[in-house]
């Protein structure tokens, strides 16, 4: 365990952005492979709704959302009646891995593809770093990046990271956050993603080679899937005579171009309590909606933050998603490719190098266990 008298083993947290278990199955990854044999790996669900920034803190923080009060990547701020961006880290109620260690007198660095990562977790790093907008001496020393909207990305990213491991000994724990960008683009088979993925597991290796002392915590956010069609969820409650407050996708972020702000799932905030039968009703009606569940069994069932949630929570079937549109449904094109749904929870864990001993294999069911042992022993529930 990482402690103020020393560091006896350096970590590496990895987020590995969309790496759901087709692409890791059907990727040429032969070194995260080989971490995987060698090491802990077990297959685990992600935090719905299985959009980044929930999963992205949930992860970061080895906590619940609903203990670390992030719901999605945006909420909807009823006061004003506009939807907010999720990105600070002022709405954050734990510690970070990066402030956890820093408790103990060990330094950290983030390193992220996108901003809004840097916008939640930047606090107390020592090193920090967003590839989508670096700092000038970022780019003199490694390079400017390439474009946020590219796999090269993730690849510059690792670089970095080799570097750290290489040369910063004093950084005890870095925590790595790619993009899912060529997820969004390219299915596991794709000529385009087994490119990317091969030369990211090549720096992986590089990474492992560079650093045998560090102990390496691997998961991803979420999966990917092609979908099929959109709903606008207020169009359509409107056009049947029960018009609602607000709907918002839990998407919603910068990233337009990867997925137009459409998720698997939706939250509907109705203008009355009396509106929730025939809200409920229009909605299950819709092809691909399975079901609608209220705020508190949301709550309950996916240990949410209640306030930041709808009074309604609409899941999708594997081809749906829900978002804001011209009409209200849209046929999508064969090459959208998007998550948010349950159909996106499956990801991998791997923890690799640790020296320390490990909690009981069942104790892993979410992502974000892979971090929760370092912040609660004891009594408290895994």
């Amino acid at each position: 365990m990482i402690h103020a008298e020393g560091i006896p083993q350096r970590m590496v947290v990895v987020l590995l952005d969309g790496l759901g278990i087709d692409y890791l199955e059907q990727g040429p990854m032969p070194n995260l492979q080989a971490m995987r044999s060698s090491g802990f790996y077990c297959q685990v669900r992600a935090v719905v709704p299985t959009v980044t920034n929930v999963n992205n803190v949930s992860v970061c923080c080895g906590a619940w959302p609903e203990e670390h009060g992030i719901s999605a990547n945006s909420y909807y701020d009823e006061a004003s009646r506009l939807p907010v961006y999720m990105n600070s880290s002022d709405l954050i109620r734990v510690d970070t891995v990066i402030q956890w260690a820093n408790k103990m007198g060990v330094k950290g660095a983030l390193l992220t593809a996108k901003r809004k990562s840097m916008e939640l977790f930047h606090c107390d790093a020592a090193i920090a770093v967003a590839a989508e907008a670096p700092s000038p001496e970022f780019v003199e020393r490694y390079g400017a990046p390439p474009d946020i909207y590219s796999s090269e990305i993730n690849h510059w990213l690792w670089k970095v990271a080799i570097d750290l491991l290489k040369n910063n000994p004093e950084i005890g724990v870095i925590y790595l956050h790619t993009t899912d960008y060529p997820m969004h683009r390219w299915s596991p088979e794709e000529e385009e993603s087994r490119q990317h993925l091969s030369k990211m597991d090549e720096l992986i290796g590089e990474a492992r080679s560079v650093a045998p002392d560090a102990a390496f915590f691997i998961t991803a956010d979420h999966g990917m899937n092609a979908k099929k069609r959109c709903w606008d969820l207020s169009r359509i409650c409107a056009e049947r005579g029960t018009p609602v407050q607000f709907t918002l996708s839990p998407e919603r972020d910068y990233y337009m171009v990867h997925h137009r702000n459409f998720a698997g799932s939706g939250w509907v905030w109705l203008n009355t309590e009396s509106d929730e039968e025939a809200v409920r009703n229009i909605c299950m009606s819709l092809e691909g909606v399975e079901e609608v569940i209220d705020r508190a069994e949301a709550e309950v069932r996916f240990h949410l933050p209640g306030e930041y949630i709808g009074d309604l929570m609409v899941l999708g079937d594997r081809d749906t998603v829900f978002g804001d549109l011209e009409t209200s449904r849209e046929e999508l094109t064969g090459d959208y490719r998007a998550h948010g749904s349950l159909y996106e929870a499956d990801v991998p864990l791997i923890i690799h190098g640790w020296n320390e001993k490990l909690p009981p294999a069942e104790t892993f069911t979410h992502n974000l266990h892979l971090t929760r042992f370092l912040f609660y022993t004891g009594g408290v529930q895994l």
